[in-house]
């Protein structure tokens, strides 16, 4: 019954998605992730209602800019923890009831709380990462994971 419940709520209304981006842990160049790429993936998954990219002050305008170009809010932290700044801001989205589905582009194991807390007022969770250094608790503890490559972008979960 409950996938039945699923599918017919699939089919009646999109999921509202909220994505938070950990900027400094993912757009490296060693890992020549693609913005457009992310985005792409994360309307598959529902109307992306919230889209924010935490950087640090010394982040570029070049780099700000290209973000809000792709559909992010450039959110830059003056604080020494941008981890600790997303996870407020996602914590947020975790008590919107006009938000189903919760996706962190990170590769860090410190929002582990901030899944536990969505799954647990029923939210939808997701990863976007890249392999290198992936936390494996992060992995296990969503619904889904991308995994982004500079070569192929593809499902894993």
């Amino acid at each position: 019954m409950a996938l039945f419940d699923y599918l017919l709520r699939s089919k009646e209304k999109k999921d509202h998605v909220a994505i938070f981006l950990d900027s400094p842990n993912i757009i490296r160049k060693e890992f020549s992730v693609d913005l457009n790429r992310i985005m792409e993936l994360a309307r598959k998954r529902g109307k992306i209602r919230v889209a924010k990219a935490f950087l640090n002050q010394y982040a570029s305008e070049k780099l700000i800019e290209a973000l809000a170009n792709q559909g992010f809010e450039p959110v830059v932290s003056i604080s020494a923890d941008i981890d600790l700044d997303m996870a407020v801001e996602a914590m947020e989205a975790v008590h919107d009831p006009g938000i189903d589905t919760i996706i962190l582009v990170t590769r860090d194991s410190d929002y582990l709380p901030v899944m536990r807390k969505a799954k647990e007022y029923g939210k939808t969770t997701g990863v976007f990462a890249v392999n290198s250094a992936f936390s494996i608790a992060l992995r296990n503890s969503a619904d889904f994971v991308e995994i982004l490559d500079a070569k192929d972008a593809r499902s894993e979960i």
